[in-house]
Order: C-alpha cells, then sequence, then structure tokens
C-alpha cells in the first residue's frame, strides 16, 4: 500500500503567503458561510430558508400548514436559526413574523435561484 506523500522541488512562498493572506482577510465571511450552511444542510430549514427569501416573512403557523409540520416542530426549526443568527423576528400583536437577514439573504439566494431555475426546468413541456 502506497503512503500519501508530497513531493514538490520548492516551495512557493509568495503563493503560500498570498493563500495564508486571503484565508485570513476572509474569516469572517467563512465563519458566516460556515454558520448558514451548517444550520441550512437539514432540508426542514432549507426549505424554511426558501420560503422565507420568497416570501420575506412568515410566521411558524404559516410555516406549520405549508410544511404539512407541528407548530412545535417548525418552531424548533426556527430556534436553531434565530440562535444561528440566520432569522430575526418581528412581532405583531401576538403573532411572531420570521425573515431572513439582510447578510445571511445575500449567503443563501444564489442557492435559493438555482432552485427556482431548476424548478422552472421542470415546470416548462
Amino acid at each position: 500500500m502506497e503512503k500519501n506523500t508530497c513531493v514538490r522541488l520548492y516551495a512557493d512562498q509568495v503563493q503560500i503567503e498570498a493563500c495564508k493572506g486571503r484565508l485570513k482577510t476572509a474569516q469572517k465571511t467563512f465563519s458566516s458561510l460556515s454558520n448558514v450552511l451548517t444550520l441550512a444542510g437539514n432540508e426542514v430549514r432549507l426549505k424554511i430558508l426558501y420560503l422565507l427569501e420568497e416570501e420575506n416573512e412568515l410566521c411558524p403557523c404559516d410555516l406549520s400548514d405549508i410544511l404539512g409540520m407541528t407548530i412545535p416542530a417548525i418552531s424548533q426549526h426556527l430556534r436553531k436559526l434565530k440562535d444561528g443568527g440566520i432569522v430575526h423576528t418581528r412581532k405583531e400583536g401576538q403573532t411572531i413574523y420570521y425573515s431572513l437577514t439582510q447578510e445571511n439573504l445575500k449567503i443563501v439566494k444564489p442557492f435559493f435561484k438555482h432552485i427556482n431555475k431548476e424548478t422552472e426546468k421542470l415546470e416548462t413541456p
């Protein structure tokens, strides 16, 4: 069995330092994206994020009706998204509305454009 090895004649120190610098500069963005992708890695939460992007804001009752789940189950997912800083809330009377934070909307929007594009392909004869 062969061992995994790396053999090179010389290290490109300029390239290595430039890459390290780019990673350091983008650290906050990597952290934000990783957080969003971790939470969106659950199919239900991904659907909730998609619906919030499409509709701007929804309450747990709306999401419960749309997804065919109980309100407590929806609320658990929304709590995780809120604790992760991906969604924020607005209260109107007794109703709490959820929406995506603007920072995270920028992150997930390209994924949802892809979903919409693929869906349009399936719907078009």
